[in-house]
């Protein structure tokens, strides 16, 4: 059998990026390579999955240049039928290139992800859901995700802080949200990189296009209020239906409620109120109330450095999102419609690629030395057996099928 470069075979040579991709350092994958049996260290593992992230990325790019010259093809036998498009993005730590050992200049960069989904979902003529889960009107559970999602939460009432035991780390069955069932034919796959939106969006919309998303009977893009998104939206998937992300829009109410609302009962009956509003379509009200609010405590001040905690900058910020989105947010329509009203899936797979390219100690070159490794996990994420589809035409595979002239 011929060997590559490194001296493996091209199966073993797969098993050890899929081990890069998937594994959480490589460290990490070299020691479980070694225990099936491929001795490697993690330095020269590192290579190798520099070597076929840059190959993938190179594919990647070359997928958007035919796509940019019409001549890139759908790679499935038939458009599916429900399509979404769910974009969110991460943050990683990154140095200053050539610097020497230790992280030199340290800067948070943003990863962009793209989630691309086809669903198993049908129209229907009343709300399926006409009322707001259970998980939204948990105070615990509300407080947790806001966290989350915008980094504060406001103040710890003394019955969330009477709650806060043992069982966070494992929630009572009761309080799980109920298995999702996987259609026979879905399909997720997914885009990463480093790279600014401008290069982002025509991956995103070149993934689409393989997937024949574009012929899809109902379509939706899914993402939160960052200008970029729906300027992607507006150039690549202008006929897929925009929802701004429902999540997003319950962290700005809960904020706000948190920054008016006079005591707790209060603070949360106020976020019940705005949410339930909102879930149902009704993002006027929401608007009318916050303006008043506003009002009564002021605009926050101009020139001045910006106060996150503010009560004032926090009802301006919810006033902005939600008038800025308003034309996305018609939940209940599409709800009937069977299209998602969160990044819920986008979300995850940020986690997932965090769990590879964030932790302690990691530090990635700027600007782009995170790019391969992204690739990889994009491969090892994606359910459509992509490493293995590079790998089959990679050069030196003794299988690849020859070009003929």
């Amino acid at each position: 059998m011929r060997l590559d470069n490194h001296g493996y075979s091209p199966t073993v040579l797969q098993l050890i990026a899929r081990a890069a991709g998937r594994f959480a350092s490589f460290a990490d994958a070299a020691f479980a390579l070694g225990l099936a049996g491929v001795p490697i260290s993690a330095r020269h593992l590192a290579r190798i999955a520099a070597e076929v992230g840059d190959e993938l990325v190179r594919r990647r790019d070359e997928q958007v240049v035919r796509r940019r010259r019409r001549q890139l093809a759908a790679r499935v036998a038939a458009p599916p039928a429900v399509v979404a498009v769910e974009v969110d993005g991460g943050r990683l730590r990154t140095r200053a290139a050539d610097g020497g050992p230790g992280a030199h200049q340290p800067q948070y960069k943003e990863e962009k992800i793209a989630c691309l989904v086809n669903l198993h979902t049908a129209t229907v003529e009343q709300d399926p859901q006409p009322l707001p889960p259970a998980s939204f009107l948990c105070p615990r559970r509300v407080r947790r995700l806001v966290q989350k999602i915008k980094g504060h939460a406001g103040e710890q009432t003394q019955e969330e802080a009477g709650q806060e035991d043992a069982t966070e780390a494992a929630p009572a069955p009761a309080e799980r949200e109920p298995a999702r069932p996987k259609g026979p034919d879905r399909v997720r796959t997914c885009v990463a990189t480093m790279r600014d939106s401008r290069c982002f969006g025509p991956m995103v919309a070149a993934e689409a296009q393989e997937r024949d998303f574009y012929r899809a009977q109902r379509r939706a893009f899914v993402a939160d209020g960052a200008a970029y998104n729906w300027s992607i939206h507006k150039g690549y998937f202008a006929d897929f239906e925009p929802i701004a992300d429902l999540l997003h829009v319950l962290c700005y109410l809960y904020l706000a409620a948190q920054a008016t609302g006079a005591d707790d009962a209060e603070r949360w009956s106020l976020y019940v109120r705005w949410l339930e509003a909102c879930w149902r379509g009704r993002v006027s009200e929401v608007l009318a109330v916050l303006r008043v609010r506003q009002g009564e405590i002021g605009e926050p001040p101009k020139g001045e450095e910006r106060d996150e905690k503010d009560p004032r900058r926090l009802v301006a910020d919810a006033l902005s999102y939600l008038g800025n989105n308003r034309s996305r947010m018609d939940y209940p329509r599409y709800r009937r419609q069977g299209l998602p009203i969160t990044s819920s899936l986008a979300e995850s797979l940020v986690g997932e690629f965090n769990a590879r390219v964030k932790g302690r100690g990691k530090f990635w070159n700027r600007p782009l030395g995170a790019e391969p490794i992204l690739q990889l996990r994009a491969a090892v994420l994606s359910e459509d057996e992509r490493l293995a589809r590079h790998f089959a035409q990679r050069p030196g595979n003794p299988y690849r099928r020859r070009q003929t002239g």
